[in-house]
């Protein structure tokens, strides 16, 4: 199998499990946090609906630097509610997919780099990227879950059973 077809399939199983997730946003919960550490709900929720955007990035750009000299920082619209979580989910899940599609299995062996200041700070071939991507995505997408329970909403099944939804999927 190629790799592309590889990261296909795994793009739409966790799509799949992302829109399960996003589907129980409770609204009114933006900035709810468990902890005082813990990051805002709607943070969260919006970085498990928008991660298939990374996929594109480590394709069509060579580096990504989190810091830079400028002081300037990526800043995104807050989604406040079930429906423009799902909207986001759907366009970062398209714009992967066609990514994906145009690449080749050699160009994911190219080297990507992520940079903090200028400073490279991890070189790795694009395919470890995009892996660890959709770790990355399942990690948080699991953190949520967490939040979900406490806050009282349902948790849908996921990799299994849940005790709010008996299907296993």
């Amino acid at each position: 199998m190629k790799l592309t077809e590889f990261f296909l399939t795994e793009l739409d199983r966790e799509v799949e499990r992302s829109r399960r997730a996003l589907e129980q946003v409770p609204e009114g919960k933006y900035d709810w946090k468990p902890h005082d550490k813990s990051m805002i709900f709607g943070y969260l929720a919006d970085m498990v609906a928008t991660m298939p955007s990374w996929v594109v990035m480590a394709i069509t750009q060579d580096e990504l630097d989190v810091a830079p000299a400028d002081g300037s920082k990526m800043k995104q619209t807050p989604k406040e509610t079930s429906d423009a979580l799902l909207k986001a989910l759907d366009k970062a899940a398209a714009d992967a997919r066609s990514a994906l599609e145009k690449t080749s299995d050699e160009h994911l062996m190219t080297s990507w780099r992520l940079l903090a200041g200028g400073k490279v700070v991890m070189e790795t071939p694009r395919q470890e990227v995009i892996q660890d991507t959709i770790n990355h995505w399942a990690h948080h997408r699991g953190q949520m879950t967490v939040y979900l329970r406490l806050m009282g909403a349902k948790v849908p099944a996921l990799y299994g059973p849940s005790a709010d939804d008996n299907t296993f999927q």
